[in-house]
């Protein structure tokens, strides 16, 4: 009887097994305690972060040697707190890099403000040489100042250096030369006929028949003999 008086009294003071509700309300605290968590992790994280960049650019302002300054690779919401950053210092910004991952800021001071082509080099993924920038600019108005002279001097007449007329005058003169250089009527004796003139429209056996008489004739021609003098009176 001692005994079981001892159980009785041990399961009386033991507290019943949570309910099925309250295994997942508990579930849901923790989970919103870790989450909860996790964002004053993260807050603590963004303020250290924009600590850490006000005292770069701080640094980079105060430096008079630097005009411009990358930064390493970073996401989305560092470059977003880099550039609030930099806009409130009263300085430049801009994001580069083609793969989120690979993306970084460079910031310049205001009276070092990068042109387009200096932006345009750090588009294409180059560095930004001022003095190669400056000869390419040169040419490229060299080049747009000597196409606006040719267009103001109009279209190039190319002159020859002899007149044919004047090369063959000495072997036909100069009268003929020139009447040649006006004539332009055809030869008729080198082919100017016309085609319908050129067909031979004989059959095989008359063309044949016709040589053949040619041959004949002069056959006889030759068996003759060349025709005897007149005598003279």
């Amino acid at each position: 009887m001692a005994e079981l008086d001892l159980l009785g009294s041990i399961l009386s003071s033991m507290e019943p097994p949570p309910a099925l509700g309250d295994r997942e309300a508990k579930r849901a605290k923790e989970q919103t305690a870790q989450l909860k968590k996790l964002q004053e992790q993260e807050k603590r994280q963004k303020v250290e972060f924009r600590k850490r960049m006000e005292k770069e650019v701080s640094d980079f302002i105060q430096d008079s040697s630097q005009t411009k300054k990358k930064f390493r690779p970073m996401n989305k919401i560092e470059r977003s707190i880099l550039h609030d950053v930099v806009e409130v210092a009263g300085l430049t910004s801009f994001s580069f890099g083609d793969e989120e991952e690979s993306r970084y800021v460079m910031i310049f001071k205001k009276e070092f403000a990068p042109s387009d082509e200096e932006l345009d080099a750090y588009r294409r993924g180059e560095e930004w040489d001022p003095q190669q920038a400056e000869e390419k600019r040169w040419l490229k108005e060299l080049a747009q100042r000597q196409a606006e002279e040719e267009a103001l001097k109009g279209p190039t007449v190319v002159n020859p250096n002899t007149d044919y007329k004047d090369k063959y005058s000495h072997l036909i003169g100069k009268v003929a030369a020139k009447d040649a250089a006006h004539t332009m009527e055809a030869n008729k004796a080198y082919g100017c006929v016309p085609v319908a003139n050129k067909r031979d429209t004989r059959s095989i056996e008359e063309a044949m028949n016709e040589i053949r008489a040619k041959k004949q004739r002069l056959r006889q021609t030759e068996d003759e003999g060349p025709a005897p003098p007149a005598s003279s009176s």
